[in-house]
């Protein structure tokens, strides 16, 4: 039982102790390519103390939202009409197939020239980024839905609304929380991309600062900021998922 619960941490304590003997040790590594993490953990220190980690990661955490909130108000409602009018499906797959492959940061240019500098780009980004995924995990989950159920309702007189509300929806659930926990991922990285080029705040634009200063140390900060995000917020919708769907 211990050797399962701490297997997981024993990887990365190795990494940190390779980590300081490189270059804290032997100083094998200049501090401009690899900061030691003594050096991390003071930048960490002062951005803590000076408020500007949690202002940007606060910053970032609501571009993410609001971009990711956006677009599951359009591609679930679009996703069930999808995946249910299989005419409405073969009108509007042409255009999702050439929109979908294109990456987000490619829209970068357009979302500048369309809302300037700020956040409303970002969250453009963020939403090109999410809603694909979304939209198709929503398709697949209508598709999925049990076919003597639907039968069933059809044959007891219910119209297609309630099949929809009452059988279609309850089954797709789970589908669509696996869609916004990829699009959580994709989030992330669509919003430091925007940050870097068209925001002037953020944990993007704290690391571009950061490397355009060689402060390595708040960019390796900025860095884990966002992987711990990440990694909080995976926690909590495989937690979701595991508890309530599964």
């Amino acid at each position: 039982m211990y050797k399962n619960k701490f297997t997981p941490v024993i990887l990365p304590i190795f990494i940190i102790i390779v980590w300081y003997l490189i270059t804290a040790v032997f100083n094998l590594v200049d501090p401009y390519i690899l900061p030691s993490p003594v050096e991390v953990c003071f930048s960490a220190w002062n951005l803590i103390i000076s408020g500007e980690l949690f202002r940007d990661a606060f910053d970032t955490l609501f571009k993410v939202f609001a971009g990711i909130f956006i677009a599951a108000i359009v591609a679930i409602p679009l996703g069930i009409l999808l995946g249910w009018y299989k005419r409405l499906e073969d009108i509007c797959t042409f255009v999702i197939s050439i929109l979908r492959p294109i990456p987000p940061v490619a829209w970068i240019p357009f979302s500048i020239l369309w809302f300037g500098i700020g956040t409303v780009p970002a969250v453009f980004i963020i939403f090109m980024g999410c809603v694909f995924p979304i939209l198709i995990y929503t398709i697949d989950g209508v598709k999925r839905t049990d076919k003597v159920l639907i039968e069933s309702a059809q044959t007891l007189g219910a119209t297609d609304g309630v099949i929809l509300k009452q059988v279609i929806l309850p089954s797709a659930i789970p589908y669509i929380v696996s869609g916004l926990k990829v699009g959580i991922g994709i989030a992330l990285m669509c919003t430091i991309s925007a940050e870097m080029i068209g925001s002037s705040s953020g944990l993007g634009y704290m690391i571009l600062t950061a490397t355009n200063l060689f402060d390595t140390g708040t960019t390796v900060v900025g860095m884990l900021t966002i992987g711990i995000i990440g990694l909080i917020l995976d926690f909590i919708f495989g937690y979701v998922q595991d508890k309530i769907f599964w």
